[in-house]
């Protein structure tokens, strides 16, 4: 099933069980889904690699709030951003272990002859695209700098 048809599905469910955070973390996907679906140079479709990207930001932006509101004291709104960002990252693919991630970086910088901070973007690049979707950015950029530092 594709995304965007999950999306509407549990949208439609989350209305008839009135559960309110659940529907508003769901609407928000939805309208980062159509916006995406929008944009220039896209079909009017969203690809499952797309999506994925859409929730990742939708995630950090989401856990980036919740930070911003811890830090005024604000704990009842960290909290709902909190709850937006676990129902949003049911969507996401099961993310890889710190153990598992340091691993595919040392095969990286190893294939690569990566020795110092200089070859870090060359190493991200070749991350990235292994590892999209299934790690945490931040942890891969500190895993690198870990290792090349």
């Amino acid at each position: 099933m594709a995304l965007v048809d999950e999306i509407n599905n549990d949208i439609k469910v989350a209305m008839k069980a009135k559960a309110k955070e659940t529907l508003e973390a769901l609407r928000a996907v939805k309208s980062a889904l159509l916006l995406a679906a929008s944009e220039k140079g896209a079909d009017g479709n969203v690809s499952e690699d797309a999506g994925i990207l859409v929730l990742q930001r939708l995630v950090k932006q989401r856990k980036e709030a919740a930070d911003a509101y811890n830090g005024q004291k604000r704990s009842d709104l960290a909290d709902a951003e909190m709850q937006q960002a676990s129902v949003i990252e049911t969507y996401l693919p099961a993310q890889l272990s710190e153990e598992e991630v340091a691993k595919i970086v040392d095969d990286i910088i190893t294939q690569t002859g990566a020795s110092s901070m200089k070859d870090m973007g060359k190493v991200m690049g070749m991350t990235a695209q292994k590892l999209a979707g299934k790690a945490d950015n931040k942890l891969v950029s500190n895993l690198v700098k870990a290792k090349l530092g």
